[in-house]
């Protein structure tokens, strides 16, 4: 029997996801919470044998963050990490956490009930690619992403250089390829569409 810890602050989503879990033969939902800040305490007192993790959880609690700390206290349980926005730095961030799987929110069932099952026999599922923010699916480079995320902060390009150890005319060239590849004529413009849709997340 499976074991699943469920970490979702939208209640219907959890209760969908409880009742879809309890009806397989070889799963339990063995505790369902809102926060990600109380999956570790959660884990001590539910001991699941797998965590299935929204990012996003109550008070703007990061599931990526909580995973990494659950992998470090304890390893043997499995974490699965799922999303219902395309932020494009959810997936590398993931991984680097060292999640098992990640999953985004418009699998089908039977998607998610074959990933919890892989995942616990030690077989990890991954999207190939974020979802891209783009037309034409072009994406963006390491560095424009993490200059796009410090524009989101309002930070000024003399900022944004010292932050990233760039030049400022490196920073400026940045800038200059995201706008012709989104088409935009103001990198601010662009950030505020960036955020508003969810594709970045500036306070990570």
């Amino acid at each position: 029997m499976i074991k699943v810890l469920i970490v979702e602050d939208q209640v219907i989503v959890r209760d969908s996801l409880t009742s879809l879990i309890d009806a397989q033969p070889d799963m339990k939902v063995v505790a369902g919470i809102g926060s990600a800040g109380k999956a570790m305490e959660a884990c001590r007192t539910s001991s699941p044998d797998l965590v299935l993790m929204d990012v996003r959880t109550e008070h703007n609690e990061n599931g990526i963050v909580a995973a990494d700390k659950l992998r470090t206290v304890f390893p043997e349980i499995k974490v699965i990490i799922m999303t219902g926005m395309p932020e494009i730095t959810y997936l590398d961030s993931a991984r680097k956490a060292g999640v098992d799987s990640f999953l985004y929110k418009n699998v089908h069932s039977e998607t998610l009930l074959t990933t919890i099952r892989s995942t616990m026999e030690g077989y990890g599922t991954f999207p190939g690619k974020s979802p891209s923010v783009l037309p034409g699916n072009l994406t963006f480079t390491k560095t424009e992403i993490n200059v796009l995320k410090l524009v989101c902060k309002a930070k000024s390009r003399k900022e944004i250089a010292k932050e990233l150890i760039m030049s400022e005319g490196s920073v400026k060239a940045v800038i200059t390829n995201i706008l012709n590849k989104t088409g935009y004529d103001s990198i601010m413009k662009f950030a505020v569409y960036a955020v508003s849709n969810g594709y970045i997340l500036p306070d990570d």
